[in-house]
């Protein structure tokens, strides 16, 4: 037999792995409508111009190609493949790529409709995305994304809403030691003014984001690296090192920022949007404002956020913010503000398997196994088991006839719940015997009983 595997970073999901990801799917599909997110889908693949110069250098190296149609090789440059010129020949061979992710095809797909669209648009999309990273616990190369942005409006209300959307989501996926760490571009920009580090903005971000990491020191080295010099860490550090709550982080702030433009308006975005939060009814609780939280992508030009499930090996599970400059990227002559919140459904899963955090319900395939003692009740359980479906219970009818304890078994593999038992007697009395397979305990009952006691249980 040959050696059949799978590319590494991707992964087969069976039954039972699927109804504990359609548990996270559903939930959080459930807290996009509820703000009045409508669903949106865009195709795998995407134009390699779409994509690329989105994510920063590092994240277009991660962007997936795909080789064109038929002879691809035919009009590469002959001198550039002698050569082994990979990065030039790629430009020649490869239109197209999979989606890194799911924020710039929904920027393309506002651009191109929106003379269709009502603005602000607000959707949800859950679909796959590709990134050409190294595989490791967490990270893959195929994995889902739950998304949700609204565009073509400036309201920090949005901002204030993502926040109310994670603690909804987390609350019904109920995992409760979590914290949301938000941030600004214009606290980054003020905290370069601070640090005099005009013309080396992407050193420092892509630096102290790292932090939690790999610790102060290693990140100090990375800046050394990229001639910062001590005096200026040590301006760098001496405010992320400030300790205090979001408030006293803020008025901290505020006096530091008095002479940054970029960080004043950074620190006031973000009073604003905890006092609408405070008018929403919603606490500060589990948000941690975060001087040190930068988020890779470069598209992202005003608050920022992350989620990290604490005390677990998983890092974040979520990520997004505001940009205001992504749709002008596709000389789109309406620059539309938008900003959005991304959870990863597959670091989600990992997390809530090690904290046991699922329910048993999204095991189960059914409610019911219609079971039956000989071939005549077989064919009186086919009535039965339609009766219990029609009332939208999940039930099913062993196909095969077999002896009561392979029946049985086979529910309990299953993790059916109930199972319904026919014989000669259950057939002349118009009822039924209905087991609980987990307590073992059985008692008899007509259909209307049986379909009350699954509706209320």
């Amino acid at each position: 037999m040959a050696n059949i595997s799978i590319p590494k970073g991707t992964r087969d999901f069976g039954p039972a792995i699927m109804g504990k990801r359609q548990f996270i799917l559903n939930n959080i599909k459930s807290v996009y409508q509820q703000y009045g997110f409508l669903p949106l889908e865009t195709p795998a693949m995407e134009n390699l111009s779409v994509l690329t110069g989105k994510y920063g250098e590092e994240g277009d190296q991660l962007l997936f190609k795909i080789l064109n149609s038929g002879d691809f090789l035919k009009d590469a440059d002959a001198e550039l493949l002698n050569e082994k010129a990979s990065k030039k020949v790629t430009q020649q061979i490869a239109e197209k790529g999979l989606r890194y992710d799911l924020t710039v095809p929904f920027a393309r797909y506002v651009v191109m409709n929106r003379h269709e669209i009502t603005l602000p648009f607000k959707r949800y999309q859950i679909q796959p995305v590709w990134r050409a990273d190294r595989p490791q616990k967490g990270r893959y190369r195929e994995f889902y994304q739950c998304d949700a942005d609204v565009v073509g409006t400036t309201s920090l209300l949005c901002e204030a809403e993502i926040i109310c959307m994670i603690k909804s989501v987390m609350h019904r996926l109920n995992i409760t030691d979590y914290t949301i760490k938000i941030n600004h571009r214009g606290v980054l920009a003020g905290l370069a003014d601070i640090a005099d580090a005009k013309g080396k903005e992407v050193a420092l971000y892509t630096a102290i984001d790292k932090l939690d990491k790999i610790g102060e020191e290693k990140v100090k080295e990375e800046l050394m690296d990229s001639d910062f010099t001590a005096e200026q860490c040590n301006n760098i550090f001496n405010l992320l090192n400030y300790k205090g709550s979001n408030q006293e982080k803020f008025q901290y702030l505020k006096q530091t920022f008095e002479h940054s433009t970029s960080g004043t308006k950074g620190i006031n975005d973000l009073l604003q949007v905890f006092s609408i939060l405070d008018s929403l009814q919603e606490s500060d609780a589990h948000v941690e404002f975060d001087v040190a939280l930068a988020r890779g992508l470069s598209y992202y030009t005003g608050c920022i956020f992350e989620v990290k499930v604490n005390n677990v090996k998983i890092g974040s599970i979520s990520g997004g913010g505001r940009y205001d400059n992504l749709t002008q990227s596709f000389d789109s002559k309406e620059n539309l503000s938008g900003v959005g919140i991304s959870f990863g459904v597959d670091r989600i899963f990992d997390v809530m398997e090690e904290l046991n955090l699922f329910p048993k319900e999204t095991t189960q395939s059914s409610k019911v196994l219609v079971a039956f003692l000989d071939e005549e009740s077989m064919h009186y359980a086919y009535g039965i088991v339609a009766n219990i479906r029609k009332h939208g219970i999940a039930a099913e009818l062993y196909p095969d006839f077999a002896k009561i304890k392979k029946q049985l078994d086979y529910a309990n593999k299953k993790q059916i719940p109930f199972a319904v038992i026919i014989g000669e007697e259950e057939r002349k009395l118009n009822k039924l015997a209905l087991k609980n397979l987990e307590s073992g305990e059985q008692s008899i009952v007509d259909m209307a009983g049986l379909i009350q006691l699954f509706k209320h249980s």
